[in-house]
């Protein structure tokens, strides 16, 4: 296995669709080029955000084959990975690891819910270790979004895994990264910390995270990056100002209903002429005309149209 350290920005990024909602190829390339240009640690593909779950797995693995054609090693491309049981999360992330993905993003499964699931969780992810042979960014998610908030003894147990680099935490609750990052301080092994509460993003940097990988990471990433960066020079006046700046935009992104945040982000890159079309598959809808109205005036606020 290739070492691989993951920090700053990663964005979870869309996926760009044909009226008939299939995947559009020319777009995506554009999108991810454009992605390029900025200082980000990485991109996140076939995530939620990507409507990953909304994917054949031949979609899946053509996004991965498309992407890495574009990146050609300058990041790491992590793709995530959607699995009921362990032979199968296997089968799909040899998948990914032979289509060009440098690690996989482990959605929790069904079987992760409920007390007690230190063995269920390790066995889970040393399988994948051991017959993948990829790096793994281990996902901590808030359980009413169907994950699990591991306990201590499973995220001490999980960082002895050598696969095991990254871990996103999205519990969208401040106590809960806190004593997460107080864990994984004290864990004889290390691994990175990547926020995924797009909820407090600066926060979540000034409480140590090491980078984040968000969906709203996957737009204004330039203003991210600098904020990132300023952090770590601790400049927090600076990144402050410009978490300001971004702070309408991410209420209006992820305004309720949240399961349109990816149509919101869609539409968003098209005003911005990033991408041309904000179709997203169904069962998720297109937004509003009122919905598109708040996208346009939230980024104006934010400098970026």
């Amino acid at each position: 296995m290739k070492q691989l350290k993951l920090t700053g920005i990663i964005p979870a990024t869309i996926l760009p669709m044909k009226k008939d909602f299939t995947i559009d190829e020319d777009s995506l390339e554009n999108y991810i080029k454009w992605l390029l240009k900025f200082r980000i640690g990485g991109l996140a593909i076939n995530a939620d955000t990507g409507e990953g779950p909304h994917l054949y797995p031949e979609e899946r693995v053509r996004v991965i084959q498309i992407v890495s054609e574009i990146v050609k090693g300058k990041v790491p491309i992590i793709s995530g990975l959607f699995a009921s049981f362990t032979d199968q999360a296997i089968k799909l992330a040899i998948q990914a690891k032979e289509a060009g993905a440098d690690a996989v993003l482990v959605f929790p499964p069904t079987a992760f819910r409920g007390p007690k699931a230190t063995e269920v969780v390790y066995n889970y992810y040393k399988a994948i270790a051991e017959k993948a042979d990829i790096p793994m960014v281990a996902f901590q998610l808030q359980e009413e979004l169907g994950g699990l908030i591991f306990d201590e003894e499973t995220l001490l147990k999980i960082t002895e895994i050598e696969h095991v680099v990254a871990l996103k935490e999205a519990s969208f609750n401040a106590k809960v990264f806190v004593d997460t990052k107080r864990i994984l301080d004290k864990a004889p092994r290390k691994i990175s910390l990547l926020t995924g509460n797009d909820n407090f993003i600066l926060e979540s940097f000034i409480l140590g995270a090491d980078g984040a990988l968000i969906g709203f990471g996957t737009i204004a990433t330039d203003l991210q990056v600098e904020m990132f960066e300023l952090v770590k020079k601790k400049e927090y006046e600076k990144a402050w100002e410009i978490y300001e700046r971004l702070k309408p935009l991410i209420d209006v992104i992820f305004a309720p209903p949240v399961r349109d945040y990816r149509a919101r982000l869609k539409e968003a890159l098209v005003m911005l002429g990033v991408i041309e079309h904000a179709y997203v598959r169904p069962p998720l809808l297109p937004i509003s005309d009122e919905e598109k109205r708040k996208i346009k005036e939230a980024l104006k606020t934010a400098g970026l149209l």
